[in-house]
C-alpha cells in the first residue's frame, strides 16, 4: 500500500473545492458579522473624524437635530444607507488617511427627508409644513425663492441656520430654541 503525500491528499480537486467553499463561508461569516456591527450608530464613532457627527445624534444637550431624530429611534444608517462597497472605500481612506476632515457636508434632497416627514406620518403634505410655520409675519417654509431644499436651513449635526434671516430680520427669530443659529 502506497501512502499518498500531503500535496496529493490536500490538493486535489476535492481538497480544493473544500478549502473554497471553507473560505467563502469565512468571508461570508465575517462580512455578515460586519454588516450587523456596524448597523449600530456607536460603531461609527470607532473612527475618529466621526465623533462629532456621534456626539451630535447621541447627545440630547447639544440640541441639534440629529439627536432629535436620536430620540425618534432614527439611527445613522436610516439616512446614510450604507452599501458594502462604499463601507469598503470609507474604510481604505480612513486606513490610509486620505479622508476629509471635516466631512463634507451632505445634502439631502427634500424627497428623502419627506419619506419621514411627510409620509411617515409627521405631517401629511407640503402644506401642512407650511400652515404649521406660519408667523404673523412670514412663513420660512413659503418662501418668495419657492421651495427650498430642507438642508438650506435644517442640518443634522450642528447648528441649524435660517437662511431668511440674510436678508430679512422676524420676530419669530427670537423665540426660536438653542438648535438655531441666531446671533447675526
Amino acid at each position: 500500500m502506497q501512502h499518498k503525500s500531503f500535496k496529493d491528499k490536500f490538493f486535489n480537486k476535492k481538497g480544493l473545492l473544500i478549502f473554497i467553499i471553507a473560505l467563502i463561508l469565512v468571508g461570508v461569516g465575517i462580512g455578515g458579522a460586519f454588516l450587523k456591527v456596524s448597523s449600530y450608530p456607536a460603531f461609527c464613532n470607532t473612527c475618529h473624524i466621526m465623533k462629532p457627527y456621534y456626539e451630535s445624534w447621541h447627545d440630547n444637550n447639544l440640541n441639534f437635530v440629529a439627536s432629535k431624530h436620536a430620540n425618534e429611534d432614527v439611527d445613522c444608517h436610516d439616512c446614510h444607507k450604507p452599501n458594502l462597497i462604499t463601507q469598503m472605500n470609507e474604510g481604505y481612506l480612513f486606513i490610509t488617511r486620505q479622508y476629509q476632515d471635516p466631512l463634507e457636508k451632505r445634502e439631502f434632497a427634500k424627497d428623502m427627508c419627506f419619506e419621514c416627514h411627510i409620509e411617515g406620518g409627521t405631517a401629511t403634505s407640503w402644506e401642512e409644513i407650511k400652515s404649521a410655520t406660519e408667523y404673523e409675519e412670514s412663513n420660512p417654509h413659503d418662501s418668495h425663492h419657492g421651495e427650498q431644499e430642507c438642508y438650506i436651513c435644517h442640518n443634522q449635526h450642528q447648528k441649524q441656520q435660517i437662511f431668511c434671516a440674510d436678508c430679512h430680520i422676524f420676530n419669530w427669530i427670537d423665540d426660536l430654541d438653542d438648535n438655531w443659529e441666531t446671533s447675526w
